[in-house]
């Protein structure tokens, strides 16, 4: 199976868990979450992309047991700890750290800079205590973010923003959510805060049949998955 399959396979996935959660919270009670939190709640919802990484980084030549999905705690700098989505840890070496996200209306104001500010916060959290020897003999982990961004019209439509005293940069202005996004994805990697940035777009008519699409290819799910496997097979091949 092609990895574009591998990738409709998880979206497929992510919509199905998203529409049975939504069905069967508050099925006991009565009684559902606003909006739909319900749908969030109940988690799993990304598990099919973290079976898929976890597939590549055991094609990549790494042992199951160098990668984690449940003990995914790693110390930080600027609180004690924080959990990961996924950790490749080899022979006592951070290798890797991923975090997978998705980001699904109707809101899409205050929650585009909560995923900003938390994404942010992660990798300079990581980044720091590395820095100040936290994980040694580690060389510098690989960092992966992930967002699965809801296709729809409130979020690929233009959005005004406000400037009561400075202009914001003119890329922003009349940039809708998907765009701000990959923007960000872009800075992300940029300025190396992250070694891999994914932005895919689904919608949940589509998503259900395992369509999606990648506003940019420069953070398609294969450019970031190619980024990730040639880090894990130059480790793997170096240990034998």
């Amino acid at each position: 199976m092609g990895l574009n399959a591998r990738v409709s396979k998880a979206v497929r996935h992510f919509w199905k868990v998203r529409t049975q959660q939504h069905k069967k919270q508050g099925s006991s009670t009565g009684k559902k979450d606003a909006g739909n939190r319900s749908a969030v709640t109940g988690g799993k919802h990304l598990d099919g992309f973290i079976k898929l990484l976890t597939e590549l980084l055991a094609e990549a030549g790494l042992p199951d047991s160098a990668i984690h999905v449940k003990s995914t705690t790693l110390p930080g700098y600027f609180r004690p700890t924080k959990n990961w989505d996924l950790l490749v840890v080899v022979d006592e070496l951070l290798l890797a750290s991923i975090e997978l996200k998705a980001h699904i209306g109707p809101s899409f104001g205050n929650n585009f800079n909560n995923r900003v500010e938390e994404a942010l916060g992660n990798s300079t959290d990581l980044l720091t205590a590395y820095r100040e020897g936290k994980f040694k003999p580690s060389q510098k982990p690989w960092l992966g973010w992930l967002m699965l961004l809801e296709d729809a019209p409130k979020s690929t439509i233009p959005v005004k923003v406000d400037e009561p005293h400075f202009e914001v940069f003119p890329e922003f202005k009349d940039a809708s959510y998907s765009k701000r996004y990959e923007l960000f994805c872009e800075r992300l990697m940029r300025e190396r805060l992250y070694d891999g940035a994914c932005l895919i777009m689904s919608d949940k008519t589509g998503g259900l049949k395992g369509k999606f699409t990648e506003p940019n290819p420069e953070f398609s799910f294969t450019t970031f998955a190619t980024s990730l496997t040639a880090h894990a097979t130059a480790y793997a091949k170096l240990r034998g």
